[in-house]
C-alpha cells in the first residue's frame, strides 16, 4: 500500500466512523500487516486487494469474547 492509499484510507475511516483518533499504521517491513488503531488501541488489519485492474481495501476486526463482558 501506498502512502497516499494509506492517507485516502485513513481519511475515510475517520469520516465514516466520525472519529478523527484512528490511524492507519504504515508497515514497518514490506508485506506486513497494515495496523489499524483508535489511539494506542489496535483493532485490526487492513488488507490491500487488486483484482482486473479494481483496488479493494478490506479492513478485518476480531474481537475476543471476553472484551464483551
Amino acid at each position: 500500500m501506498t502512502m497516499e492509499e494509506i492517507q485516502k484510507v485513513t481519511a475515510h475511516l475517520r469520516k465514516t466512523f466520525g472519529n478523527d483518533k484512528i490511524r492507519v499504521q504504515p508497515p514497518k517491513k514490506p508485506d506486513h500487516p497494515i495496523e489499524v488503531y483508535v489511539l494506542d488501541e489496535f483493532i485490526g488489519v487492513l488488507h490491500r486487494d487488486e483484482d482486473e485492474g479494481e483496488v479493494s481495501f478490506d479492513l478485518n476486526i476480531s474481537i475476543i469474547a471476553e472484551d464483551l463482558e
